[in-house]
């Protein structure tokens, strides 16, 4: 049995797939709200985003003062191991929607 109560040390998902889940569970979510739910400082958050954009995996375009984020879920994972999978793959296992 896990113990839940215990401090992790590790997780199986970087911060970069977490933040893409979150963004991929709401493309309007606040990159404030992205930093509290993985648990990174804001700018963290702002520069995984940045990093995810300037891949291709994410776009967004502003609306009124908030971002609306699209996740390009048609590209592929990065590691060689899972080189061969779409990102969406990925949503698709881990959310709701993709």
């Amino acid at each position: 049995m896990i113990d839940m109560t215990s401090p992790k040390t590790w997780t199986f998902l970087t911060n970069h797939a977490h933040v893409l889940l979150c963004i991929a569970e709401d493309p309007d979510v606040l990159l404030r709200e992205v930093a509290l739910r993985v648990g990174i400082t804001e700018r963290a958050a702002q520069r995984i985003v940045a990093e995810l954009e300037s891949e291709g995996y994410v776009s967004h375009v502003k609306v009124g003062r908030r971002n609306h984020y699209e996740v390009h879920s048609g590209l592929p994972l990065r590691h060689p191991l899972e080189h061969h999978l779409e990102i969406g793959a990925l949503l698709r296992v881990l959310t709701e929607n993709e």
